[in-house]
């Protein structure tokens, strides 16, 4: 039966509630923004307070009964070939989250790409669950880390043959896709289910140029952020299903472990348009965007210094499988600074705000919502750049390990490190010792050490010059890493 993707059940029942005049006696306490201070309404305008009311009760009766929700979930899982979506006001964090404990429980082996976001550490510290961890495939010219490969899951699964399940994560924040085909036949020919953390690839599933949607490549769960490649709203995310190897009741249960129950309707309403947006424009917004993206690409390359990371750069044995071209992620290391340094450069003197930054570059993020008119802006800003590099010179070092030092010994459960018995050492000191933190270079948030881990000499050098040369660490006790929290000695 065919859907009909012009509905916003969201949208339309809001429109019904201000239509109607109904007068709430229940939260939220600003009843419709009369309540707000003046200044908060002058700043941010009435229409997000009258977008603001209680899901049931408000949008839909107490009982649910127009299932706006619902619908609007049937909506979006249709556009994007899922089984089953649900939405989450706590963005993707959550999320995954809810998608891990799922698959495992409580001491039981999950098997995790160890270029996975800090939410998923949180996953398994709350969980209790054991990972097993899955190497990226390294480049060791460029020094950045790209998904694990299917044959890197296939070997930990040979090991490892009472794991529950994998998670991987693809695209990476730099754009650099997994072969999930290839990973969910490993998984599926175990009976096991594969996770994806997608959390940068809402915009995939709408325009065949792209690289393959975590659903259509079979996976089991995917967990996707609207809000980053999308038009949702901070916190908006949702998370797929397709397959019978997780029941939906099960994964919305674990859902409502996290959730809160309280959820913006705000954010529910920047979901549905979102899918309603793409179901009807998609392919002609994502074509767009690629087309300029590509432009924007070839007009970097022929500014002095710098080098846009692409496909050839990305992809090839014992690389990245495919490559997502719209976080456009620029080397600065031909103008002889850093990544860091480009970017507070950028914000300081031409405004302009860069996504990520390392030691050798920045990211661009580009979206379906850019125009010529902030891809001038972003040009002129880069040519400037370039002819001030010489400010910015000699950047600190940055002491980046080979992948051997990189990866450190997981010696107890991230839970037992993270609650156990604690104390903070000076980080001369912590080599060899368990860290119990949190060590992520933020943003992309892909922890450098986690809890559990041990210590050695060229990680903590690592980030200990990573922090002098403009690394953001914000996770640890003490983000300018004087000192490092590690167990104290025999609880490890």
């Amino acid at each position: 039966m065919a859907v009909d993707h012009t509905q916003a059940p969201v949208l339309e029942a809001l429109a019904r509630y201000r239509k109607a005049g109904e007068v709430s006696f229940t939260p939220p306490g600003h009843k419709q923004a009369r309540g707000a201070d003046p200044m908060v309404r002058e700043v941010l305008g009435d229409a997000v307070f009258h977008g603001d009311l209680l899901a049931s009760g408000g949008l839909d009766d107490r009982l649910g009964r127009a299932e706006v929700l619902e619908r609007a979930e049937a909506l979006m899982a249709d556009a994007v070939h899922a089984s089953h979506t649900f939405f989450s006001t706590c963005g993707s964090s959550l999320s995954v989250k809810a998608a891990m404990l799922s698959v495992a429980g409580p001491h039981e082996k999950l098997l995790v790409g160890r270029d996975a976001h800090k939410s998923v550490v949180s996953g398994l510290i709350l969980s209790g669950m054991k990972p097993i961890w899955v190497d990226p495939q390294w480049d060791a010219e460029r020094r950045i880390a790209h998904p694990p490969s299917a044959e890197a899951f296939e070997r930990a699964f040979a090991e490892h043959p009472d794991a529950r399940g994998a998670l991987v994560t693809s695209p990476t924040p730099y754009g650099a896709c997994a072969d999930l085909r290839a990973l969910a036949e490993v998984c599926h020919r175990r009976g096991r289910p594969l996770i994806v953390d997608e959390a940068w690839g809402a915009h995939l599933p709408f325009h065949p140029d792209l690289p393959s949607w975590a659903m259509d490549a079979g996976a089991d769960v995917c967990v996707t952020s609207i809000h980053k490649m999308g038009s949702g709203l901070e916190q908006g995310s949702v998370f797929h299903l397709r397959g019978d190897l997780i029941q939906p009741t099960v994964l919305k249960s674990r859902a409502d472990l996290f959730g809160t129950t309280s959820p913006s309707v705000l954010l529910y309403a920047g979901l549905d348009g979102w899918r309603r947006q793409m179901a009807l424009r998609g392919r002609d917004l994502m074509g767009r965007a690629l087309d300029l993206a590509a432009r924007v690409r070839a007009d970097i390359e022929a500014i002095d210094g710098l080098h846009v990371n692409d496909r050839t750069d990305f992809c090839g044995p014992g690389l990245a499988h495919d490559f997502d071209p719209l976080p456009v992620v620029i080397d600065v290391s031909g103008l002889g600074t850093s990544g860091y340094r480009a970017a507070d450069w950028l914000r300081e003197h031409r405004a302009v705000d860069a996504h990520l930054a390392d030691h050798r570059r920045i990211s661009a993020q580009l979206t379906h919502a850019d125009d010529t008119s902030t891809t001038t802006v972003l040009l002129d800003a880069l040519r400037d750049l370039s002819r001030h590099a010489a400010e910015l010179r000699p950047a600190p070092e940055v002491a980046v390990p080979s992948p051997g030092e990189l990866r450190l010994e997981q010696v107890c459960l991230p839970r037992d490190a993270y609650f156990g018995e604690t104390e903070d050492v000076p980080a001369s000191a912590a080599a060899g010792r368990i860290v119990a933190e949190m060590l992520t270079p933020y943003p992309p948030g892909i922890p450098a050490a986690l809890p559990g881990e041990r210590l050695d000499a060229p990680v903590v050098r690592y980030l200990t010059s990573g922090v002098r040369a403009g690394m953001n660490v914000p996770d640890a006790a003490d983000p300018e890493l004087k000192t490092i929290r590690v167990l104290v000695e025999g609880n490890g």
